[in-house]
């Protein structure tokens, strides 16, 4: 009984003791002001063996938090700087080629900001993501961010297996989208795509990777574009990956910056160039493509109207209601005289079509003429204007100056009923030669009835065969 009274209480005891929940939450608040290496190793540490437990006592997010407060001051003495920086170069560059792309820095002042990149190299790539985004939320540079993202992926990309090359995209790709447009890298997003491509990312991250590439579509080349289609089908080139970029673009809000909407509209030219002979490339998707961007994308339509006729004489099937559907992308007032002449000659070109361009000229010139009544305006042709010819067929009457081929109009001798009677004899001779083909077709196939029913009463007689546009 005396022993029993002499030993100290319960709650003396306890308060006599360390509490084991006190020392943790001091040691965490001690965490901001431990050594570099030391907080580095905490934050694996947490990764690694303690992540459920570390993420229900907030371990994780102070050991996170002491990284980042730590990365804002210069480097820890006798600290290095990320292997393969440099004082040569400001960019980071990352591309499919991950062993050869280059990495490198440039100014004093941007190593001593990036000093921390060669030690969270080893990171998961969920604490990347958790580390980045805090660094985000703390106010850091959007383009350090950026930077040490590409940095990271250049470094573990290479020799990974595809589980952890999709894990660490998709924690990149989740942060990059949340960073300033222009901090991060064009070449780099575009990096990030060719090695996503296997890969089968999840919806949301090519979601967020397409609208970055998109709203910077401006900034792409025609290589860029010529994205390899999908494996199993049958197309050249992914086209519908072209139609995304061009909607995210437009979302971006490039309807009001004229200079990029026509350089974008220069390049979806381009683009329809070389997809045009794809033999697998169906009507609605070129016309999609052909029709994605606005009117004030371009100026003029000969490069369009070029890909066109490419696309028609690829795909010798199509009927004219489907070359008419295509046609509808062009904006016969935007092409030049001498692709409006190539048009009346082409046979790929529905006759719709080429009167439709023909009035529209017609239309364009008495426009010119009626808003201008007085004004003289001559134009001396180049040297080479009335002879030049391209290789591609179209007449090089405008090689190169700004009035070249343009019409000389003087407007006070200019008869326009003169001009009216030639477009109208023009329309009635073609309007003639449609009523004439209805005629012989309707005759033959008058005849082949009638060839038909001789054979079923004469026997062994076999009707002649008759040609394909009458059958």
């Amino acid at each position: 009984m005396a022993a029993a009274a002499d030993a100290p209480a319960p709650e003396a005891a306890s308060t006599a003791a360390p509490s084991l929940v006190r020392m943790t939450e001091k040691a965490l608040e001690e965490m901001p002001h431990w050594p570099w290496h030391a907080v580095v190793d905490a934050v694996k540490q947490c990764q690694r063996r303690l992540l459920p437990l570390a993420d229900s006592t907030g371990a994780f997010d102070a050991a996170v938090a002491a990284l980042v407060s730590q990365m804002a001051v210069p480097p820890p003495a006798g600290d290095a700087t990320p292997t393969g920086s440099s004082p040569e170069s400001t960019a980071f560059r990352f591309s499919c080629d991950t062993k050869s792309s280059g990495l490198s820095l440039r100014g004093g002042s941007c190593v001593s900001r990036t000093w921390w990149f060669e030690d969270l190299v080893a990171l998961a790539p969920a604490t990347v993501e958790r580390v980045a985004s805090a660094l985000v939320a703390r106010g850091t540079d959007h383009g350090v961010v950026a930077r040490f993202l590409f940095y990271y992926l250049k470094c573990r990309i290479a020799g990974a297996s595809a589980d952890d090359k999709k894990a660490m995209l998709e924690a990149s790709v989740a942060v990059m989208a949340s960073l300033d447009r222009s901090a991060v890298s064009f070449k780099g997003l575009f990096g990030i795509l060719r090695v996503a491509a296997p890969l089968r990312l999840a919806d949301a991250c090519q979601d967020r990777l397409v609208a970055m590439i998109g709203r910077k579509l401006d900034h792409a080349t025609l290589d860029n574009l010529l994205v390899p289609a999908p494996p199993g089908t049958a197309s050249l080139y992914d086209v519908s990956l072209v139609l995304r970029f061009l909607a995210a673009f437009l979302r971006g809000g490039a309807s009001d910056e004229p200079a990029k909407l026509k350089k974008v509209g220069g390049l979806t030219d381009l683009y329809l160039a070389e997809v045009a002979p794809d033999p697998s490339l169906r009507p609605a998707k070129f016309l999609d493509l052909a029709t994605a961007l606005p009117a004030p994308a371009r100026d003029c339509h000969d490069a369009l109207y070029r890909a066109i006729d490419v696309y028609f004489q690829v795909h010798g099937r199509l009927t004219d209601e489907e070359k008419m559907n295509i046609c509808r992308g062009l904006s016969y007032e935007k092409l030049s005289p001498e692709c409006c002449k190539h048009m009346l000659r082409n046979g790929e070109f529905p006759t719709t079509a080429a009167v439709q361009a023909l009035a529209s000229q017609h239309t364009v010139l008495k426009s010119v003429v009626l808003r201008e009544p007085g004004q003289l305006k001559s134009v001396s042709p180049s040297p080479t204007a009335s002879t030049g010819k391209r290789r591609d067929g179209y007449d090089d009457d405008n090689g190169g100056g700004e009035n070249d081929g343009q019409v000389i109009l003087y407007a006070r001798r200019l008869d326009l009923s003169v001009e009216n009677q030639n477009l109208r004899s023009l329309l009635d001779g073609m309007h003639w030669r449609v009523v004439e083909l209805e005629k012989v077709c309707s005759r033959m196939k008058t005849r082949m009835s009638k060839m038909k029913q001789a054979r079923r009463g004469g026997g062994g007689r076999t009707a002649r065969s008759l040609p394909r546009m009458c059958s």
